[in-house]
């Protein structure tokens, strides 16, 4: 063990010792968490400050971008592993030697730490389906278990989404399924889940929020929302669907901050037997990455290290970083913009389905190939020029103008798309 390691270590085991910094910490967890976080820390080293950043994912990323090196903040935490390939691309984290010897290097097949050192799986997150059992009673709807049932006519209007361009957690979750369904597949699952969607929220936490309260009936959600809600007695369940994936929430050093380490201190903080167990707080939920932290859950408290998650997508997190600025514009001009046209279009071809009671109707199977296909097929998203413009830097005025008439012509289609959706799925008799 280095010295660096063994002082910091000594540190975290000496209760009250001193060390005066301001640690910022940037994340989009929310402050049922970070509250608990920021007490705990500031009780082991009262000599220090934590203040919290609180920005959605995509907003972080932006944001470490923006600010000059001495004017980062210190730590960026937060549940979607490619969001920190994106920073680590950029040159923006810095290696964080250390950590805790007992947490394993793998859940399943997936790597909890960077190879690189650059950042490290603080918790682990997998992402399923939240519901509200009174609404569902209410509604008789029957409960769903898979994505594809909430692709279903008879959850028209009891849906809600997040974007992926608001949320880093709806943007795993859809990279999850298109990674589960394959591309195009995919796209035509998510499209039909947004159409029979009643809104799509502007911030990750407006699911749950709406769940809970009863103004939606099923969700798209992190498991800690899901979890955190049954657990804490709101009249809601959560499950994950097979096609699903347990990945890591990081947590990492932002390169060019002011206080480099008492970063490195509540990064080793949160990865202690004392910041793990934090994780299992009723109003927080989360899975830790320390296994021996489980003993100390209440019974039935999920554990992917028992196997007792069945998660079939092994989730690709190089390919879900590539093309991640192309899925967000995506997602955004096909729904987050035009939803009210695709609800429209989704309710018109649900309408259409049940006068023709399962017959066959070529004018209504070409609504949905207008309504339920993506404008870039699976060969284009393997254009290393399509991916490049995306994530071309903002300052580039010929790339930005390329990448608008890019986004323009989707969304213009899009909503020529679902006009005539509309138009076939009303004749069809």
């Amino acid at each position: 063990m280095d010295l660096a390691r063994l002082t910091l270590t000594a540190a975290l085991a000496l209760p009250g010792f001193a060390i005066a910094d301001t640690v910022t910490v940037l994340t989009s967890f929310p402050k049922e968490l970070t509250t608990a976080y920021k007490k705990a820390y500031e009780a082991r080293f009262p000599g220090d400050k934590l203040e919290i950043l609180n920005k959605n994912t995509a907003a972080g990323i932006a944001y470490v971008r923006e600010q000059p090196p001495g004017n980062r903040p210190e730590v960026f935490w937060a549940s979607a592993p490619d969001a920190f390939e994106v920073l680590a691309s950029a040159k923006l984290l810095q290696k964080v030697d250390g950590g805790n010897a007992a947490i394993p290097d793998k859940v399943g097949a997936y790597p909890i730490n960077d190879p690189e050192g650059l950042y490290k799986g603080q918790a682990l997150a997998g992402y399923g389906i939240m519901w509200n059992t009174r609404y569902m009673a209410a509604n008789k709807l029957p409960l769903p278990r898979e994505w594809a049932d909430l692709a279903k006519p008879v959850y028209f209007s009891h849906v809600a989404i997040s974007s992926p361009s608001r949320s880093g957690t709806t943007h795993l979750t859809v990279e999850t399924i298109l990674q589960a369904e394959g591309w195009s597949k995919g796209w035509a699952q998510l499209l039909q889940i947004a159409g029979n969607s009643a809104a799509i929220t502007e911030r990750s936490f407006g699911v749950p929020d709406g769940v809970a309260n009863g103004q939606f009936g099923v969700g798209l959600v992190i498991d800690f929302f899901g979890l955190a809600a049954k657990n804490s007695g709101m009249p809601v369940e959560f499950i994950y669907p097979s096609m699903t994936a347990i990945v890591p929430a990081s947590i990492a050093l932002v390169a060019g901050a002011k206080s480099p380490e008492g970063g490195k201190r509540f990064i080793q903080f949160t990865l202690s037997d004392e910041g793990q167990t934090l994780l299992l707080q009723k109003d927080i939920s989360r899975l830790p990455v320390l296994p021996a932290t489980y003993a100390k859950a209440p019974a039935g408290y999920p554990n992917p290290f028992s196997g007792s998650i069945q998660a079939k997508v092994h989730f690709d997190s190089d390919l879900s970083e590539a093309r991640y600025y192309v899925v967000v514009a995506l997602f955004d001009q096909l729904i987050t913009f035009r939803h009210k046209e695709l609800a429209a279009a989704t309710k018109a071809i649900w309408d259409a389905d049940r006068r023709l009671a399962g017959r066959a109707h070529a004018p209504l199977e070409e609504a949905r190939k207008l309504v339920f296909s993506p404008p870039v097929e699976d060969r284009q998203i393997a254009d290393k020029a399509l991916l490049a413009l995306f994530k071309a830097d903002k300052k580039d005025e010929t790339a930005s103008r390329q990448k608008a008439k890019v986004e323009e012509d989707w969304a213009s289609r899009a909503k020529a798309n679902y006009a005539r959706a509309v138009e076939l799925a009303n004749a069809a008799k």
